[in-house]
C-alpha cells in the first residue's frame, strides 16, 4: 500500500516506488521479521507472548509489550553508556548524544552533524553482542555517512565478526554459530 499527499501524480507515485523497489528486496528478511515479532507481541495477548527476553536470555516473569518498552529502554540506558565507552575509542569517533527510541524499522540511527544516535529499545531482547555491533554501526556512520565499500570496511576493523550480529538483527538466522 502507498500513502501519497492527493497533489502528487500516479507517475510521481510510480517513479518513487520504483526507486525504492531495490531497497525494499534487499531488507526484506529484517522488514518481514521485525513485522512477525510485532504481531506477536502485540496481537496476541496470551502469557506466552508476553515472555521477556533480557540480551536474548528468557526471563522468569512477563511483562505487557507497554511494560517491556519501559523495561527495555531501562536495561539499555544502563549499559549504553560502558559500551560506548569501549566501542568509541575502538571506531575512533565519538558522539555528543545518545538517545533511545521505539523503533520499529530500524536498530538505529545516526545524526552525523549533530552527532547523535539513537538506539531502538527493543535490542535488549537480543544478545547483547547485537547491540555492539548497532553501536559499532552508527558510530562508523560518523566517518562515512553513508553504506559504502569504506563504511564496511571500517565497520568489519572495529569489529570483524559484525555480519553474525548483523544477520541475528536482520532475521536471517535465529541462533548463533
Amino acid at each position: 500500500m502507498v500513502s501519497a499527499p492527493m497533489h502528487v501524480s500516479a507517475s510521481q507515485i510510480l517513479h518513487a516506488v520504483a526507486k525504492r523497489v531495490p531497497w525494499a528486496i534487499e531488507h526484506h528478511p529484517q522488514v518481514l521479521e521485525q513485522y512477525r515479532r510485532r504481531q506477536s507481541t502485540s496481537s496476541d495477548p496470551s502469557a506466552a507472548n508476553n515472555s521477556v527476553l533480557l540480551w536474548d536470555a528468557e526471563q522468569s516473569f512477563t511483562l505487557s509489550p507497554d511494560q517491556k518498552i519501559i523495561y527495555y529502554r531501562q536495561q539499555l540506558s544502563e549499559v549504553a553508556p560502558a559500551l560506548f565507552k569501549k566501542w568509541q575509542p575502538i571506531v575512533g569517533a565519538y558522539a555528543n548524544e545518545i538517545r533511545l527510541k521505539k523503533m520499529h524499522t530500524r536498530w538505529g540511527s545516526c545524526n552525523t552533524r549533530a552527532k547523535r544516535i539513537w538506539l531502538s529499545v527493543y535490542l535488549p531482547a537480543y544478545p547483547i553482542e547485537c547491540t555492539e555491533y548497532v553501536i559499532v554501526h552508527e558510530l562508523c556512520h560518523l566517518h562515512h555517512a553513508n553504506h559504502s565499500r569504506a563504511f564496511w570496511q571500517t565497520v568489519a576493523t572495529a569489529m570483524p565478526d559484525y555480519q553474525q550480529w548483523h544477520n541475528i538483527l536482520a532475521g536471517k538466522t535465529g541462533q548463533l554459530d
